[in-house]
């Protein structure tokens, strides 16, 4: 599932520049607001995406792995669905890059390889438009 932020995004900016020099809001206030407005909104979309999928685990990774908000969210919104929430060790989590390197290294091990001059660098590609070879396709019927 697609998510973007850069509606709210424009939207806060805006709001926040007439609201703040008029002392309706704090910074913290609006930042606040913002993190849990967004975080509700993640959380929602993972809740939609466990029903679709059937599935009963969420793996937080990234940078806003970190968030510890984050993460007692998602945790009730998994616990309410009786499943398991996995975030990963904070220092995993600060850099995609490693992320990547992962799949390059598991890839290689199952014979991908893709010459230096063949190869390009999508900042919007799809992660379920990858190709996972080292692991068996998960067969699901929507319930």
């Amino acid at each position: 599932m697609d998510v973007s932020f850069s509606g709210i995004l424009s939207f806060v900016e805006q709001e926040a520049k007439t609201k703040l020099q008029k002392g309706l809001v704090t910074k913290s206030d609006l930042c606040f607001s913002l993190q849990e407005t967004l975080f509700a909104m993640l959380v929602e979309i993972t809740e939609r995406a466990m029903a679709h999928c059937g599935h009963d685990q969420v793996l937080i990774v990234g940078g806003v792995g970190c968030n510890v908000r984050l993460q007692e969210m998602m945790a009730d919104m998994v616990k309410e669905r009786g499943g398991q929430l996995c975030a990963m060790d904070h220092r995993y989590c600060i850099d995609n890059g490693a992320m990547i390197a992962q799949a390059g290294i598991l890839a290689l091990q199952h014979g991908v390889k893709t010459p230096l001059e063949e190869t390009s660098c999508t900042q919007r590609f799809r992660t379920d438009q990858v190709d996972v070879i080292w692991r068996p396709a998960n067969i699901w019927e929507h319930t």
